[in-house]
Formats: structure tokens, sequence, C-alpha cells
């Protein structure tokens, strides 16, 4: 169907939600990659449903790099997706899209140049599935009818999408950093501790938590430690050199990171388990200098060198040897992984291969 190149671009996204960012990786995400393909000189609209748990913690409602189209109900903004669509060279629809049914089936209709959907949540999809749950912002044929499927988690997801469901054209786009909003700042007393770990409470999280965190905290009772991210049931509970911020506002992340030798990645089960999915947060600390210790996945070797950009616990015993190593080693680790970051994980390095993938003709992607 795509038949050339153009210099600029109209791009159409469905998805969750880029005017807040309190529990929603997405956001800082699809800013980010907008941003790039704005700055590249392709046109961006993003059609969001205006929810009131996110109109209660926005944080943006314009953008100079995205129009963002916010709509109380489908068929108000049905006449305007359209009528954009029938001017545009793609539309995207994403993951946990609320309108995500309906969004498929009006950019499958559309006959627009390149359809795509980009799954941001591959193992939340996926792990539905081997339940046997409906996956609410999946059409029920699957996805066959688009020209390329993205998937935010490669490895053998790729195939498990393919098979179950039934994408013809599939490719990994991993999570990216956009250095304009994650990148090194003066330290913020309110955030300054040895240890960081910026993470919204999820249960398939908590044990590794308490592992990687809290039994460290207990055992060290003279070193810091600061946690920001909401809905954890009990923080009153957790020792008393633990600081506990509730939520963070993504203008803050920087200096969050900034402030620390150190700051902890812990993936979620689903994605552990999938093997081949680095969380964006992953990115945003390297970009901003500060030496990252993560929990193991396999994979997480293709995006840092273990021991050299990276460092890893399996433990409490690992954990308190990172948080204690020599600041002058964690700040050598945090520098190469910034470098590496900054060379291979940015949102503008991101952009350029989605869209190449996007301009590559359809059946190419068979092998992605």
């Amino acid at each position: 169907m795509y038949a050339h190149s153009r210099l600029s671009m109209r791009i159409v996204v469905f998805g969750l939600s880029i005017s807040s960012a309190w529990g929603n990786g997405h956001a800082t995400l699809l800013r980010g990659i907008f941003r790039a393909l704005h700055s590249s000189g392709h046109e961006v609209h993003f059609f969001e449903r205006d929810t009131p748990y996110y109109a209660a913690h926005r944080d943006a409602i314009s953008f100079r790099f995205a129009q963002l189209h916010l709509y109380s109900d489908w068929a108000s903004i049905f006449p305007r997706a359209r009528k954009l669509l029938l001017e545009a060279d793609a539309g995207v629809v994403t993951s946990y899209c609320p309108d995500g049914v309906r969004a498929c089936e009006l950019v499958l209709n559309s006959g627009i140049s390149r359809t795509v959907f980009y799954d941001m949540d591959t193992p939340v999809t996926l792990s539905r599935l081997d339940r046997g749950e409906a996956v609410p912002y999946l059409p029920q044929e699957g996805l066959a009818g688009f020209d390329l499927v993205l998937s935010y988690t490669g490895g053998p997801a790729l195939d498990q999408v393919r098979e179950r469901l039934r994408a013809s054209h599939v490719a990994a786009l991993y999570g990216w950093v956009d250095p304009e909003a994650h990148h090194r700042v003066p330290a913020d007393d309110r955030f300054r501790a040895q240890l960081s770990y910026l993470g919204t409470y999820s249960a398939d999280r908590q044990a590794a938590f308490e592992e990687l965190l809290l039994g460290p905290a207990r055992q060290l009772p003279e070193s810091t430690f600061v946690v920001g991210g909401a809905m954890y049931p009990t923080p009153e509970c957790w020792p008393g050199n633990v600081r506990h911020f509730s939520h963070v506002a993504p203008p803050h992340h920087a200096a969050f990171y900034s402030s620390s030798p150190l700051t902890l990645n812990i993936t979620r089960a689903s994605m552990a388990a999938m093997g081949f999915c680095p969380s964006g947060r992953l990115f945003e600390a390297a970009a901003c200098g500060t030496a990252v210790m993560s929990d193991w996945w396999t994979g997480l070797d293709t995006f840092f060198k273990p021991g050299e950009e990276i460092l890893i616990a399996r433990s409490s015993s690992d954990a308190i040897a990172v948080t204690t190593e020599d600041v002058r080693e964690l700040e050598r680790i945090g520098a190469r992984a910034r470098e590496r970051t900054l060379d291979c994980h940015t949102a503008e390095v991101r952009a350029r291969e989605f869209m190449t993938l996007i301009e590559t003709p359809v059946g190419a992607h068979a092998g992605a």
C-alpha cells in the first residue's frame, strides 16, 4: 500500500494519555517520540479520551510538538478523527487506548496509506490472553488487518504476537528516553539519597521492591533511601531512613535521578518473564548519568553491559554490596550508561526507526 516516502508526514495516533503522566508511562514515552518526529518535520495528532482519572492529575494540555485532541465520547470526536485520517499518511492505535476497538476500526477503514498498531504493553497483552481474559483495546479478530504491528517487547514475544494476534508484519520498537527532558541537573536536597527508586506501586514488583530496597534500608540504617511513586499501601511502615514522595512530576524526574549516585530499576513480573522489554525508566536514569542497579531479565545485556554500564542485583546482599560501592565507581558506570543511552536509546533514534519501519513496503517485515 505504501508506495513512497515523504519528507513530511501527518501521523494520527489514538492512545491512552499524553496529558497526564500520573501512573502512566505512556505519556513520557509518547511525548518524547512526538517531539523527535516534530523536530524532523512531521505533524503529529493525538486523540485522548478525557477521563476523570487523568484529568485530575493532568500536567499538560497543549504541546508545541503535537496537536492534542481531548474528547468526552467517541461520537463527538469521530467526524474530526475521520477527516484527519483522510488527510494523513499514517494512522496509529496504541495499547490501552480507551476506545481501542473503535479506533482500530476507524483506522483500518480509513483507506490511509499506512495502518499501525503499537502494543506498548505486550507482556500484559499476552498474559491476559494466557488467562483467557478479554483484552479491551484489541479487536476481536486480532491485528491481521494492520500493515504493521509494533511491539515494545522483542525476542520471542514477536513470534507470539504473530501467532496469537494474527499479525502479519511485526517489529520491535523498544523504549527510549528524551534527553531534552532527562539529563544531568544539580542535585535537589529533597531527593538526596544513597539509593533512589522511581516507580508506581505494582503488586508484581513488590517482592523485588522489598528485597532490593526495603531490605537493604533495614540493614543499612545509616544510609538514606528515597522512593517516588503512587499507590503504595503502607509506606508509613517502611524503615525511617526511607523517604517517600507519592508523586514526582515529570519535570522533576531529572532532579530525582541526579540527586543520588545509584537508582533502582525493578521490572514488572510479566515483562521480566518475557524478556527483551526494557523499562523507559531504565533509559531515563541512565540519560541523567546515574548508575542503575536492576533485577535481571533475559535480554538486558542487549541494551547495557552488566558490570560496565549497569549493575545487577538478585538479592538483598547484592543490593547492599552495590549500594555501598565506591561513589567514584558508580559515577564511572553512570557515565558509561549515559554514553550508551545517548548513542542507542533516545527518542530521536526510535523516531528514525519508526519512520524506517512505516516507510518499508508491506511484506518486508515478515522476518523482523
